[in-house]
């Protein structure tokens, strides 16, 4: 039985290889560090798009009511 984790079709197999790498490239203690600075990251990009999806919104409605006019 295969996981495919989603992300650019990587399966359980492919996803421990490249653990491994990272591993030997950043080391054990830096490891955790860079997941959490990874994590915050895409926390932050996340928080900006929804930012900008919700500024745009009445912006929209405000012009589909112009046109409709």
């Amino acid at each position: 039985m295969e996981y495919n984790f989603g992300i650019l079709g990587v399966d359980a197999p492919e996803m421990i290889i490249i653990l491994a790498i990272l591993l030997l490239m950043f080391g054990a203690k830096k490891l955790p560090e860079l997941s959490r600075s990874l994590g915050s990251s895409v926390k932050e990009l996340r928080k900006g798009m929804n930012d900008d999806v919700k500024s745009d919104k009445p912006n929209e409605n405000k012009a589909r009511s112009e046109s409709a006019s």
